[in-house]
């Protein structure tokens, strides 16, 4: 009897699957991931608001989001506002084609209430018929 035989004498064959390819693969895909993850970052820096109990609203498409930053400028995705004036005209263009005419507004916790009034009139006045404030939930 021969060693390393099975003693009914077949040979039992050796099958590896070899994960070297697969391991490089995946390597590859993390470095392209870890490279376009901070591109991807399309959001302002807008300090909120704490609520401790505020419903989450469901959206069907994509909001209209206008951002109100602590230095006053206002922003409507990226496209910035140079007055309140001019809100309810690019506002009423971005809102044409769509029927529900829902807007979010993020306004930083430091701006003026007055000016967070004014912007919401602004909103209005465009015929926005659901306007939304955005909040985050305060950290415990």
């Amino acid at each position: 009897m021969e060693v390393g035989r099975p003693a009914g004498g077949r040979r039992s064959s050796l099958s590896q699957i070899n994960v070297t390819p697969f391991v490089d693969v995946m390597l590859v895909l993390l470095i392209i991931f870890m490279v376009t993850a901070p591109m991807l970052d399309q959001g302002v820096e807008v300090d909120l608001p704490e609520v401790a109990e505020a419903p989450g609203l469901p959206a069907q498409q994509e909001p209209l989001v206008v951002t109100l930053q602590r230095n006053g400028q206002i922003l409507i995705g990226k496209a910035k506002i140079d007055q309140v004036e001019k809100l309810g005209p690019v506002i009423r263009q971005a809102l044409k084609d769509k029927p529900d005419r829902e807007v979010f507004l993020e306004a930083d916790d430091k701006v003026a209430y007055g000016r967070v009034v004014q912007v919401m009139a602004a909103v209005k006045k465009a015929g926005v018929e659901k306007l939304g404030m955005v909040t985050r939930m305060p950290e415990e």
